[in-house]
């Protein structure tokens, strides 16, 4: 079964590791691709188009459909040219995959504004100038799938990366709101979190070699090819993806504690209270919306609305 089958995915940073596989998967899935890759360095520098053409040729070689693009998407001109590069070839976007990145690690005593503002410009702003250039497009043919692609470095906190893991967590804010947003034009809307040997990674000395070498960026394509397609009906999901495992990241609030908001609260009974509110054992997902346990904890106390 081809679960993308005459639909049209757009890919940024398709040129080399995890973008590269993901293009080619979604081919393979019989999705008309686009390949956007600007060619710059790992740092974000320079361009050259040669990689996202190479990816193209694979694709056509398979006997599939793919363009390159070679905009970056780092700028609302370049996302909304990406974007226009899928309806001139293939007449419609169906699945947006948000990979595009660059880094510029350093301690954050050592890093300049400048490479923390480039980084966020890419991760961030980058996935947010192509999720609006595309969102008028799902919105009107009432469908759409939208993958952002975070990190543990957000997550869970990385050293010398809190320009990449600022990133990261807010693409997860983007992606909650856009979920509710598109709910009703049945537009879904997840990120990857993945773990994968590439370009990026060299040199980082995050995991072991013999561990290096099982995290392919292939393996980690299979659960990006399957939150673009029509099959995945859950949004707002973190999926993992390293080493040919999955997981899934949910963020999760404990029953805490509630104090009667009618009578005055007190720093004392805050920290009397520590213990309790920060004990897991009592923590459940938290629910889509702003309230949270909010609602239920003001039961406790009398209080319903």
């Amino acid at each position: 079964m081809k679960r993308m089958q005459d639909r049209v995915a757009v890919v940024t940073g398709a040129g080399n590791g995890l973008g590269r596989e993901h293009a080619l998967l979604l081919a393979r899935e019989g999705a008309s691709v686009v390949v956007n890759d600007l060619g710059g360095t790992v740092n974000g520098v320079g361009g050259d188009g040669a990689a996202a053409d190479q990816v193209v040729s694979e694709i056509r070689a398979a006997g599939g459909k793919a363009v390159a693009n070679h905009d970056s998407v780092a700028t609302p001109e370049g996302a909304q040219n990406l974007i226009d590069t899928a309806i001139k070839h293939f007449g419609r976007v169906d699945a947006l995959i948000n990979n595009a990145g660059i880094l510029r690690d350093k301690s954050f005593a050592k890093m300049a504004l400048e490479d923390f503002e480039a980084v966020l410009r890419v991760h961030l702003l980058g996935s947010t100038y192509c999720t609006k250039a595309a969102w008028p497009l799902m919105l009107e043919q009432k469908y759409g799938r939208v993958v952002m692609t975070t990190s543990v470095a957000g997550t869970s906190g990385n050293f010398g990366q809190a320009n990449y893991g600022a990133a990261k967590m807010g693409l997860l804010g983007l992606m909650n709101v856009l979920a509710v947003e598109g709910a009703k034009a049945n537009i879904k809307v997840n990120a990857v979190s993945p773990g994968a040997t590439t370009r990026m990674t060299q040199g980082l000395g995050a995991v072991s070699g013999e561990i290096d070498e099982l995290m392919q960026p292939a393996h980690v394509a299979p659960a990006v090819a399957y939150m673009a397609s029509e099959e995945c009906d859950f949004t707002a999901h973190i999926i993992t993806a390293a080493a040919g495992g999955f997981g899934r990241v949910q963020f999760f609030e404990t029953e805490g504690v509630q104090f009667d908001p009618r009578q005055p609260v007190t720093v004392d009974m805050f920290a009397q209270a520590v213990a309790v509110l920060t004990d897991l054992s009592t923590a459940a997902p938290v629910a889509p919306g702003v309230l949270g346990q909010m609602p239920a904890r003001l039961a406790t106390v009398g209080i319903q609305f």
